[in-house]
């Protein structure tokens, strides 16, 4: 081969490694990278998460591992959010039942107060008769009590010896009165003393002989409320024999509660009816509150005045009233809202307010400061502006949901772990705040009588009543349960346990007793629910010791009851219904122990 085509063939080969070089070099990027490169997006994964829990984010579909419902695709948000702010779906917002109301500044509300009393005597008109006259009681003409007497009358005779001696000597000072005047008018007062009157003075001067019997009369005109004395009783002088009242006008005095006493001012109208007149109502004016509240009851009285003149009404009666109050707050800046958008923690009270960015909802938790309660309604002093929108229904679940999802909460304002639904291996475990009772306490088996188990046996049936009320959100039945729940333990024989099971019985008895004393008073499902974690406690051991039940019983823990400290209920089925929430968080819990 001669040189010009060598050099030919060598530029060709040239050009040819050139253009290769620089396809790989420039050319290359369209080519498939190797599975390695995690640099690489093959495509967008799907997120699966719960439109009621929307903490949960899962990477395949299923079911909520916390409400069970069917998980759906998370829609993509690029919009900034409130980092505190809980975002929901106007779907899951439908599913939870969740309602809100615009706040407004100008509304006026009725506040109605029921109150209980009973038809009183007025102290006032309430006399007690008494003796003027010291001797023997010779004559009741008043037997009994209820009889209607006139002032005047004579009701009782009496014999007295001083008063005998008192006339001899009235007598003999007549004969001298001519050279002694003065001895005759100081015999006369004597006789004045023991009122006896001019009258009678003269007639004893003009018999010439002491009276052997003298009435006693009645100072005032009533009824015989109560007899003191009996035929020859002796009595003295000053005292009492008769206590008479005056039923022309009475009082009906109402319990008022401590936390009633804003809304009961001396003034206020009363609509009341009385119990043994049904069909009749009545209308007065609280003419008097009592300063003073009693310990024991911890009322104080409101005093309404009533005309009588008929005799309708009769002292005893039970009264049941009705104060009215308008509190209008368009002269303030005070705000009512619906008592179901509070939460009440017992430290600080909150509401969750709504917005709307980028077209999604979002809640976000806002700490308020009550005012007094007006019927089914706060009036906020602090927290709140016109115009704002608050949830009204739903609350505990949108509170739920946010501390699910690490938000500030009813329970933390600072918010807290996400619950994400499913654990990485390089994440640590939280800590479980399930309460086991053989953990801390311990319970030991006694035997005890069949007699005693059945006797139980009520105790268990009205404890679940209690239960399946407040599951229902049922105030009365939940009220009338824990009342009966109370009868049947203070029923229960003593003597029917003997021996170990005695001391386990009085104490928790005694446990039971102490939480359901003041539920007669109770006026909320709050108040019932905050000590039935202690009563389901004290059952739930009850049972661990003495075994009455034939059915199988499941303890349920709800760890987020009890101030997020968790809570225990009892329960003859595996269905998961929370006593604590209701219908909020129906839901909420798992079994932690079978007793069989």
């Amino acid at each position: 081969m001669n040189t010009k085509n060598k050099n030919i063939l060598k530029k060709v080969g040239i050009l040819f490694v050139g253009v290769l070089l620089g396809w790989l070099v420039f050319g290359g990027s369209d080519a498939p990278k190797s599975e390695h490169d995690h640099t690489s997006v093959e495509g967008t994964e799907t997120i699966w998460t719960c439109s009621m829990h929307p903490q949960i984010q899962m990477k395949e579909s299923g079911q909520c591992p916390l409400c069970g419902m069917d998980l759906i695709p998370l829609e993509s948000n690029d919009s900034a959010i409130d980092p505190n702010a809980l975002q929901m779906t106007e779907d899951a917002m439908k599913l939870a039942n969740i309602q809100t109301m615009v706040v407004g500044g100008s509304k006026e509300t009725n506040k109605k107060l029921a109150l209980n009393g009973k038809v009183q005597i007025d102290e006032r008109k309430l006399y007690t008769q008494s003796s003027h006259i010291p001797g023997r009681i010779e004559k009741l003409n008043i037997n009994f009590t209820g009889e209607k007497v006139s002032r005047g009358q004579t009701l009782a005779m009496v014999y007295s010896p001083e008063l005998v001696t008192a006339q001899e000597e009235l007598l003999q000072a007549y004969r001298i009165k001519e050279t002694q005047p003065e001895l005759f008018e100081a015999a006369k007062q004597k006789l004045n003393n023991w009122k006896i009157g001019a009258g009678t003075i003269n007639k004893i001067i003009s018999s010439n002989k002491p009276i052997q019997q003298f009435p006693i009369t009645a100072d005032v005109s009533g009824i015989i409320t109560a007899k003191k004395v009996d035929l020859g009783d002796y009595v003295g002088q000053g005292m009492p024999i008769y206590e008479i009242a005056d039923l022309s006008s009475l009082w009906v005095l109402f319990d008022v509660y401590e936390s009633d006493m804003p809304w009961v001012k001396v003034g206020n109208k009363i609509n009341y009816t009385i119990q043994s007149l049904p069909g009749e109502s009545f209308e007065g004016v609280v003419t008097f509150i009592d300063p003073l509240i009693n310990p024991q009851t911890r009322v104080a009285s409101a005093r309404v005045e009533v005309k009588n003149p008929e005799n309708k009404l009769k002292p005893e009666m039970f009264a049941s009233g009705v104060v009215n109050n308008n509190v209008s707050t368009s002269t303030s800046k005070d705000i009512v809202i619906p008592k179901s958008a509070v939460m009440w923690t017992g430290e600080r009270s909150v509401v969750y307010i709504k917005s709307i960015v980028s077209n999604k909802v979002n809640f976000k938790l806002r700490e308020v400061t009550l005012g007094a309660s007006v019927g089914d309604a706060y009036i906020i002093k602090e927290g709140l502006s016109e115009g704002e929108d608050i949830v009204v229904n739903g609350t505990f679940t949108v509170d739920a949901a946010s501390q699910l999802a690490g938000k500030p909460s009813m329970m933390s304002l600072e918010g807290g772990k996400i619950v994400t639904g499913h654990n990485h291996g390089d994440e640590t475990k939280p800590t479980s705040n399930k309460i086991e009772f053989t953990q801390n306490i311990t319970v030991k088996q006694v035997v005890i009588s069949q007699e005693a188990k059945e006797a139980l046996r009520l105790v268990f049936n009205n404890y679940l009543a209690m239960k399946d009320a407040l599951v229902n959100d049922n105030f009365e039945i939940a009220k009338k349960a824990g009342i009966h729940l109370l009868k049947s333990v203070e029923s229960i024989d003593m003597s029917l346990f003997t021996g170990k099971s005695h001391n386990t019985w009085t104490h928790l008895s005694g446990n039971l007793k102490k939480e359901l004393q003041n539920i007669q008073h109770f006026k909320t499902l709050s108040d019932i629910r905050k000590p039935f974690n202690q009563i389901s406690n004290d059952l739930i051991k009850m049972e661990l010791s003495f075994n009455s039940m034939d059915e199988t019983l499941y303890v349920f823990h709800c760890p987020m009851a009890n101030l997020n400290k968790g809570a225990d209920w009892l329960s003859v089925s595996t269905d998961v219904k929370n006593p604590y929430y209701g219908k909020a968080m129906l839901t909420c819990g798992e079994v932690s122990k079978e007793i069989k």
